[in-house]
């Protein structure tokens, strides 16, 4: 028999009084105990909302308008886009409070203890990459801010601004939950609030004439628009949604759970969206500017003497956001098999993203690109992914055997083959059926999309050694919700029989 995993790798009775002052968590993917279980629903709404509560938001507008789409339209697929992709993280919290450990430990219940480790390395990749963008763009913010003051545009400023901005995100995601929560709730107030006197003092800027006649798009640009929306959103956090909810009590509703998570997601996020939407719309040159430089560009059009609160604002809405990819990102790793504390592993994390955010800042000729397109590559396995699960969550009667979930003999196994089957099909289809956005910047992701055209869905050209498409569909990236809603229905009907045998319903 297969010696089970080490369900504490830390310790086996949670935090002593010592810990608890320094606020520092020692749990790492290991079963919450019950005297730990003392957060509420509502709990739920901080986080959420302090992550997303960043003047960023706005400058979706600008990528929104790009797919050719009219001011309502643009409000349509905002509104559906972030509600609905939060809502679907609601749904994987759910199992969160059920199983007591993180998204990527109780992601095995659906494709063995083993076999998670297929969609994990993914994941792991995935966060990795979020929280060093947003990372980027607070160091590539404050040296527009302060450029803008008139301290020039040197790398000085860049260097302090790129240290102490890894070090508030490594710092808050070494601490842990109990941290994060408290500086997510206080966060929340002061990004709120900035955010308010950002758009009071921007409003007259809005043209309603110019932004009511941009003409309407058709239905795959509207499809294209919602999806980036969706990815952008709550598809971006979907593969960590449960980390925060191994804390709840075991009888919070699930309706609960849901609500406050699509909530604190989604309400910050729909404001600013429609918000940027008027100002993007209203001018052409700041929705051009937006693509290359977001804040920067949102910075622009304030007066000097609110720049300071502006970048505060917009820095700590990044780095808030950076910390609870960071602090998952870890969990993640120890997901994978890597037997070291909690703390270590978001310290390793937070070295990558030092790293990162240094090679990009400084030395990088080409960033948004790449990167737009390296998410879209892993965005389509995790699309797969969040289906399987939600379809696993959904089917579910009863909690998770916590032990299980370490012990490849046990119910789960150590491999379920038709999960990562579905994880690997719906990959490559989606995969047939998305293009590279920046084929120019980042060739390398051409290699996309070789299902359009036998699809009749369009027509594949390569002009001057850049690959281009012909047709609205190419960019509507199809793979995405395909991937989404394949694993989602193939794990409904094809692993009920499964699921109700490790239950002892069959």
């Amino acid at each position: 028999m297969t010696t089970p995993e080490p369900v504490n790798q830390t310790s086996a009775a949670g935090f002593d009084e010592a810990t608890k002052a320094r606020l520092i968590e020692t749990n790492g993917i290991d079963i919450i105990s019950e005297s730990e279980r003392t957060a509420k629903p509502r709990d739920l709404f901080w986080p959420w909302f302090a992550a997303n509560v960043s003047v960023f938001g706005m400058s979706y507008a600008a990528f929104i308008y790009g797919f050719g789409v009219s001011f309502v339209q643009g409000v349509v697929v905002t509104v559906i886009g972030v509600v609905v992709s939060f809502l679907l993280c609601g749904i994987i919290a759910i199992a969160g409070k059920r199983g007591s450990v993180p998204t990527m430990v109780l992601s095995r219940a659906a494709f063995g203890v083993h076999g998670q480790k297929v969609p994990g390395v993914v994941s792991w990749f995935l966060s990795i990459g979020w929280e060093t963008f947003l990372a980027i763009m607070a160091v590539l913010a404050t040296g527009t801010v302060f450029a803008r003051l008139g301290f020039g545009e040197g790398n000085g400023i860049k260097i302090v601004a790129a240290v102490a901005v890894a070090a508030l995100i490594v710092a808050a995601a070494v601490l842990g939950y109990h941290t994060i929560m408290k500086l997510q709730s206080v966060l929340t107030w002061i990004t709120g609030a900035i955010t308010i006197v950002y758009m009071a003092l921007t409003f007259s800027h809005i043209n309603w004439s110019a932004v009511l006649a941009i003409p309407n798009g058709d239905v795959a640009a509207v499809i294209g628009a919602l999806t980036m929306v969706m990815t952008g959103f709550g598809l971006g956090w979907i593969n960590i949604a449960a980390d925060w909810s191994r804390y709840q009590h075991r009888d919070a509703p699930n309706g609960q759970i849901v609500l406050w998570n699509t909530l604190g997601g989604s309400v910050a996020p729909v404001i600013l969206v429609i918000y940027g939407l008027l100002l993007a719309g209203s001018d052409p040159a700041l929705a051009e500017g937006i693509t290359a430089d977001p804040i920067g560009t949102l910075a622009g059009i304030l007066p000097i003497w609110v720049l300071i609160p502006f970048w505060l604002t917009a820095v700590l809405a990044l780095v808030s956001g950076a910390v609870l990819g960071i602090y998952s990102s870890g969990l993640t790793l120890l997901s994978l098999g890597i037997r070291i504390p909690r703390p270590a592993a978001a310290l390793i994390d937070g070295i990558i993203l030092t790293l990162g955010t240094i090679w990009v800042v400084f030395f990088a000729e080409s960033f948004l690109g790449p990167f737009q397109s390296f998410l879209l590559i892993l965005g389509v396995p995790m699309a797969a992914w969040a289906g399987i699960l939600i379809a696993d969550i959904l089917t579910r009667r009863e909690p998770y055997d916590e032990a299980a979930l370490f012990d490849a003999s046990g119910r789960y196994g150590a491999f379920d083959w038709l999960s990562i089957g579905t994880l690997v099909g719906a990959t490559i289809i989606g995969w047939g059926l998305v293009v590279n956005n920046f084929a120019g910047d980042a060739p390398w992701a051409n290699w996309q999309g070789y299902l359009l055209q036998p699809l009749g869905l369009g027509t594949r050209t390569v002009v001057d050694g850049v690959e281009q498409w012909d047709g609205s569909w190419p960019w509507a990236n199809l793979g995405v919700l395909f991937a989404l809603v394949l694993g989602f229905v193939i794990t409904w009907f094809g692993r009920r029989g499964t699921i109700a045998r490790q239950e002892g319903r069959a």
